[in-house]
């Protein structure tokens, strides 16, 4: 049965004594872990917590999350993920629209005052909020600030010694975990899996990426509570290996534990690798790792690319949303590696289609042609939680998901991501990518990386704007970098302006650090304004 209890059953069943998670250099068993969970569903159950319930997880990666998220799936319940970075108007957002009763946290954690910020979410959205329970590791939260003094406070670590659950309520079809979509302007959507789904994910990419297969652990520090680190998680206990746990991401400490614990498998986003390669002084940080599959988000990705290859890091390009779980796709090995770091790839399921549509005419486009790309598979989303209206705005009558995604295929059969549908830019009638402006800026000799957006002009076309990042010790010369586009790009591609930063604004998100291009078209925008009569 596709649950993620009888996933966790056959592990433990097959693998009982083996190490499931390493923590702090501790070792967890696959029974221990199955053990945990079925703990977690006591907790949660003498707390009155049953089928369709909602559970919010405020936690770093730890053992206890895993075991609460278990815990859920076993009670048909719902886990809430709630990104640590949140602070109170997100978490407000968070628990008043998904209803959650029992909120966990790690109050202590980095020294960060969750429940000061708790507190300051407002007595509205608290209002729903029944349960705290407080988790730790080492000392015991004491105070509750009077804001959420109505809500029962209990102890985690205290509850957990109790009578394993022996029953089980999951359902292959039953909604089991919730993940916020990145919003700016609009509050983020809830995304809600299937135990069917995210079970099914956990097998496809133990086996499409390996990790059952090769003899070594797989390294987890991407956030539990984003739809990639999840994913990667729940795939490293359907592969019978072990993964090692951290709370957050260190580039030391991943150095570290890759050599102590043999890591071969290994995932990150573009600022994660960059870290640990301007970290470590080893001419080889990740000498067993197999490839590190990888996000482009916030880096001139193929400078990295050549970089960590230089250095035994091979990149290995994904996709993923949280529509369709993390690690949906993956670019064969052997491809060079200017088309091996792209987006996108070969989807691991031969069950899943992946599809292209020109937003404009509505056709289906061939190999070659650029579009929104639609997909289905196995993995795919059970809805929106509670918004019908966004469920069906972006599903298709055939049920194939509108990622919002600007893609193509390719003539062997995989799937090019190009970039977000709300970034493409119309330029002279034509639609275009930024990142072909950007790689061209980045070609000039004296720019280190290049971010391009659009803004309406005053006649209500869309034109481009530069923000680049100089090389140490280069002059920014704007009407030299504009000549440099007009020499080599069509001239309506040339950005209007171009404009010098010291660093791109960025965000942090569950899934990585994301420039911001809303601030970026923000900028633009008024600096533009600023120089018009």
């Amino acid at each position: 049965m596709d649950t993620v209890t009888a996933l966790m059953n056959d592990m433990a069943a097959a693998h009982g004594a083996d190490t499931a998670i390493i923590y702090h250099d501790e070792p967890i068993s696959f029974a221990e872990v199955e053990d945990m969970g079925r703990r977690a569903a006591t907790v949660l159950a003498d707390l009155g917590v049953s089928v369709g319930d909602r559970v919010a997880l405020w936690l770093p990666n730890c053992p206890a999350y895993m075991a609460l998220c278990l815990g859920c799936c076993r009670l048909g319940a719902i886990a809430v993920a709630v990104n640590t970075r949140f602070r109170s108007t997100e978490v407000a957002d968070i628990i008043g629209r998904s209803g959650a009763e029992i909120m966990v946290m790690w109050p202590g954690f980095r020294e960060i005052d969750f429940l000061g910020l708790l507190a300051g979410a407002g007595g509205e959205a608290l209002a729903g909020l029944k349960t705290i329970i407080l988790y730790d590791e080492g000392r015991k939260a004491t105070a509750i600030p009077p804001a959420v003094n109505h809500c029962q406070r209990l102890d985690y670590n205290d509850l957990v010694h109790c009578v394993p659950y022996a029953e089980d309520h999951a359902r292959p079809e039953a909604g089991c975990n919730i993940f916020t979509t990145s919003g700016t302007t609009k509050a983020p959507k809830f995304v809600l899996h299937s135990q069917g789904s995210i079970s099914r994910q956990a097998r496809l990419v133990a086996a499409g990426f390996g990790y059952g297969t090769s003899d070594g652990a797989l390294l987890q520090m991407m956030p539990l509570c984003g739809v990639f680190g999840y994913t990667q998680s729940m795939a490293g206990l359907a592969s019978g290996k072990p993964t090692v746990l951290t709370a957050s991401f260190d580039p030391v400490e991943a150095v570290t534990l890759a050599a102590r614990h043999n890591v071969v498998n290994f995932n990150a986003t573009d600022d994660m690798i960059q870290s640990i390669l301007d970290t470590s002084p080893l001419d080889r940080p990740l000498p067993n790792v197999r490839f590190v599959g990888s996000a482009a988000f916030a880096t001139n990705y193929a400078e990295l690319a050549v970089r960590a290859e230089a250095r035994g890091i091979k990149m290995v390009g994904l996709y993923g949303m949280s529509e369709v779980q993390a690690l949906f796709a993956l670019q064969p090995l052997d491809l060079p590696l200017a088309e091996r770091i792209v987006g996108g790839g070969r989807p691991i399921s031969d069950q899943s289609a992946v599809r292209v549509r020109d937003p404009d005419s509505g056709e289906l486009l061939g190999p070659g042609e650029a579009g929104e790309l639609e997909m289905k598979g196995p993995s795919l989303m059970k809805e929106y939680y509670l918004n019908p209206e966004a469920t069906a705005a972006n599903m298709t009558d055939d049920g194939f998901l509108r990622t919002g995604d600007l893609g193509q295929l390719t003539g062997d059969g995989r799937f090019l991501y190009l970039q977000r549908m709300g970034d493409v830019l119309r330029l002279g009638g034509f639609l275009v990518s930024p990142a072909e402006i950007e790689q061209h800026i980045i070609g000039h000799d004296s720019v280190a990386d290049c971010q391009v957006v659009g803004i309406k002009s005053r006649q209500g076309t869309i034109q481009a704007v530069g923000f680049v990042i100089m090389n140490t010790g280069a002059a920014f010369d704007e009407s030299a970098l504009r000549q440099h586009c007009l020499d080599g790009l069509a001239r309506f591609k040339a950005p209007v302006r171009i404009f010098a930063l010291e660093e791109f604004p960025t965000t942090q998100s569950a899934n990585g650090t994301k420039i911001q291009r809303a601030e970026l078209r923000r900028m633009a925008n008024d600096w533009i304004a600023d120089d018009e009569p």
